[in-house]
C-alpha cells in the first residue's frame, strides 16, 4: 500500500512536533501549560495544528487507496498536504503570516482533493449496498 508512506510521514511529524515541545517544556522547566513561554506556546501549536489535520489527511489517502484510485494521485494529494503542512510549521515557527496563509490553503485544497478523488472513485453500489 503506498498510502502507507503517507502514515509514516505523518506519525513521524507528529513524533518530532510532540519531541519538541518537550525539549522547550524541559528547557523552561514548564510541566503543565505553556507557562507564558512564546516559544513553547508555538511548539504547542505547531504540535496540536499537526495532530488536527494529519489523521484526517491520512484517512482519505488509505480509503483512496482502497477504492481503487490511481497511485499518482495519492502521490500528488498526499505531497502537496505534507509540503503544506512543513509550510505551516515553518510559518509558525518563524511567525511569517505568508507561509502559514498558502500552507493553509494549499492544506485546505489537498483535502478537499481527496474528498473528491475518494467520491469518483467510491464503490457507489456496495456503499448503498443496491447489488
Amino acid at each position: 500500500m503506498v498510502s502507507a508512506l503517507y502514515v509514516v510521514l505523518g506519525a513521524i511529524l507528529i513524533i518530532k512536533f510532540s519531541l519538541n515541545v518537550v525539549r522547550i517544556r524541559r528547557q523552561y522547566h514548564v510541566s503543565l501549560g505553556d507557562g507564558g513561554i512564546s516559544d513553547l506556546q508555538i511548539a504547542i501549536r505547531i504540535h496540536g495544528n499537526a495532530v488536527e489535520y494529519i489523521p484526517l489527511a491520512l484517512f482519505l489517502l488509505v480509503m483512496m487507496e482502497m477504492n481503487g484510485a490511481d497511485i499518482w494521485m495519492i502521490h500528488i494529494t498526499g505531497l502537496f498536504f505534507f509540503i503544506a503542512r512543513l509550510l505551516h510549521a515553518w510559518g509558525l515557527r518563524t511567525r511569517t503570516r505568508l507561509w502559514r496563509r498558502n500552507a493553509m490553503v494549499i492544506t485546505l485544497l489537498s483535502l478537499a482533493a481527496m474528498v473528491a478523488i475518494n467520491l469518483i472513485f467510491l464503490p457507489w453500489d456496495l456503499a448503498f449496498n443496491l447489488n
